[in-house]
């Protein structure tokens, strides 16, 4: 199982890169808890080129925190999917100002979400200069195992998005 301290490297590896061509990155997340952030912001001078984040967890927090009304949603879309992790990217991306967006969303466990999708599913969305989405399924109901591989996933797929 992956471990918290196994994310480092590979934020490390991406605040390189936003560093080396004077970018940023803005983060939605959801099922993966707050850990893409946190695996971001443990590295040092991250002020730099991290522009923040929501862990957008409920409809709540989409209409408080990011000022969404169920009408913005593009018609057709709900959470949980690569739609609307790009959705969701784009967003985070605009009212941060950055030049990334990412965004995760999915279930981590132990059981699937409202929508019908299994634990230890979840999409992932880039927004900027490139934009790329996808999709990991675990097929484990371990919710923080896969909360850990959440945000390995996103920041993996961020990695190789921005190289």
């Amino acid at each position: 199982m992956t471990v918290f301290a196994d994310l480092i490297p590979i934020a490390e590896r991406i605040a390189a890169r936003l560093v080396e061509r004077q970018e940023s990155v803005a983060v939605s997340e959801s099922s993966a808890g707050g850990l893409v952030s946190a695996a971001l912001l443990a590295v040092p001078k991250a002020s730099v080129w991290y522009q923040g984040a929501s862990v957008t967890y409920t409809p709540n927090v989409a209409r408080g925190l990011l000022g969404l009304s169920r009408g913005d949603l593009p018609e057709g879309v709900r959470s949980s999917t690569e739609p609307y992790a790009l959705f969701m990217a784009g967003v985070i991306r605009e009212k941060l100002r950055g030049t990334w967006g990412l965004c995760e969303t999915g279930a981590a466990g132990p059981e699937g979400n409202p929508y019908g999708d299994a634990a230890g599913h979840t999409c992932v969305g880039v927004v900027g200069p490139t934009t790329a989405s996808f999709t990991l399924e675990t097929g484990a109901s371990d919710r923080p195992a896969n909360m850990l591989l959440f945000a390995r996933f996103a920041l993996e797929r961020f990695e190789a998005v921005i190289r």
